[in-house]
């Protein structure tokens, strides 16, 4: 397992990142999160080593600057800036291109809050780049009038207890036209804190970017 932090120039603008890159990896995964629960986000990092166990590689992305990250703790808007997010995502995913260890490998967006409605808009920025995205108790209906032109195979998690956000992931579907499920995880709330629901996220998420990012590999 290759592993380092990694800082992305994003328009002048320093986002910091955790990649880990198994000695087998077959593709990439980048996680997005609005905001207050970055790279260093326990929920993500355990999904995180789950997709590296797989042979996943995963970049976890703070998508705001430490600044920002330190006015949202009193203001929560930039959270709900999806177009800031989705640039954000979309220069860290440039980025890979001027990485020579990372260029060429199949890669998913795995979005979690907001980051979700990022990953879905980023994705139609590079429909030919990434190939599949997860969305762990997102808000994909934020990602508005881009729905319609997603193309990545798109996995919605949500929690049996979540029922807004069950109710906005529906809206979201409802928008879509490219392949999409949703999978709600009985007993578990939004944070999927109960025994052993993360767990199913996990691999719920593997099996989603293992079924599309093999793809041609074979």
């Amino acid at each position: 397992m290759h592993q380092r932090d990694v800082d992305i120039n994003v328009n002048g603008n320093i986002l910091r990142a955790d990649l880990r890159v198994p000695t087998k990896t077959y593709a990439l995964v980048l996680f997005a999160h609005g905001s207050g629960s970055g790279r260093l986000s326990p929920r993500n990092r355990f999904v995180a080593e789950r997709l590296n166990e797989a042979n996943v590689a995963t970049l976890l992305l703070d998508l705001l600057t430490a600044e920002e990250e330190h006015i949202e703790l009193h203001t929560r808007h930039l959270r709900f800036d999806i177009g800031l997010l989705t640039d954000r995502l979309s220069g860290a995913t440039d980025w890979l291109k001027l990485e020579a260890d990372l260029r060429g490998y199949p890669v998913g967006y795995f979005g979690a809050s907001t980051g979700a409605a990022a990953a879905l808009a980023s994705s139609v920025r590079h429909p030919s780049v990434v190939q599949a995205v997860v969305s762990r108790g997102g808000r994909p209906d934020l990602a508005a009038d881009t729905l319609a032109r997603v193309t990545a195979p798109t996995l919605l998690i949500v929690g049996g207890l979540d029922s807004e956000v069950i109710d906005f992931n529906n809206k979201a579907m409802s928008k879509m036209r490219c392949e999409t499920r949703l999978e709600i995880i009985p007993g578990a709330t939004h944070l999927f804190e109960e025994a052993g629901k993360l767990e199913e996220v996990s691999q719920l998420a593997a099996d989603w970017f293992t079924r599309y990012l093999c793809k041609g590999l074979a």
